[in-house]
């Protein structure tokens, strides 16, 4: 904690570079998988395959990512561009799995409705389904957005900068306090962006908590009635 208290503005300014390394990738993959889920998501095979494939890119190991993407964009070893190319693979992958499964949970009836007034497929799914899906979606993002904040340490192995730097230079130092202040400061920040991602989910979502009144009255009037001796 010593470390960490005498360190202060050069954590903050790790924590700059961890931020944006996490964050950028978290939003193209966003970008991507929100159309690419929409479109999937009612064709069988298609959905299928695109679950498959998005499988198969989670499972490849982060740091031989960071080291093959160099190859194949013309980049340098140390662009940070390796991590976001990298990171937004792993976000696209998890987040095409959370848009389909987040407009699965949209009410069939409002849907029904929605087609009944005339609306298109693709307005119906902007529209109608995509609001309405925030809640399950905004689970899915916050959990990417913490992953994203773990797999940005990796980075460090191959010098990009990022909290994953005091790790690596505690461990050559043998200094362990350097490395307790890398996890303090990024279990901290996760934590921070999770409570924050959630509150933007809430806002975003006003109805939901409109509801809650309503059914507690339901419940209320419910153990009442059934109370009442016959």
């Amino acid at each position: 904690m010593r470390w960490l208290i005498d360190n202060f503005g050069t954590v903050v300014d790790l924590s700059r570079t961890h931020l944006y390394l996490a964050l950028v990738p978290l939003a193209i993959g966003l970008l991507v998988a929100v159309p690419v889920g929409i479109a999937v998501r009612s064709v069988s095979w298609l959905r299928r395959g695109t679950l498959v494939l998005a499988g198969v890119a989670f499972t490849i190991p982060s740091l031989a990512l960071f080291v093959t993407i160099p190859s194949l964009f013309g980049l340098q070893i140390l662009d940070p561009l390796n991590v976001v190319i990298a990171l937004t693979v792993y976000s696209t992958a998890l987040l095409v799995r959370a848009v389909p499964e987040a407009l699965d949970a949209v009410p069939a009836d409002v849907v029904d409705a929605s087609t009944a007034m005339g609306f298109t497929q693709i307005r119906r799914a902007l529209t109608v389904e995509l609001p309405l899906a925030v809640p399950v979606l905004a689970a899915g993002v916050r959990v990417v957005a913490v992953t994203n904040m773990s797999l940005v340490s990796v980075g460090s192995l191959i010098g990009i900068g990022g909290l994953g730097v005091l790790f690596t230079q505690g461990y050559q130092r043998d200094y362990p306090d350097q490395i307790l202040a890398g996890i303090i400061a990024i279990v901290v920040l996760a934590l921070a962006l999770d409570l924050l991602l959630y509150l933007l989910g809430r806002a975003l979502t006003p109805w939901t908590r409109a509801d809650r009144p309503t059914r507690r009255r339901e419940r209320r009037r419910a153990t009442v009635a059934a109370e009442v001796p016959r």
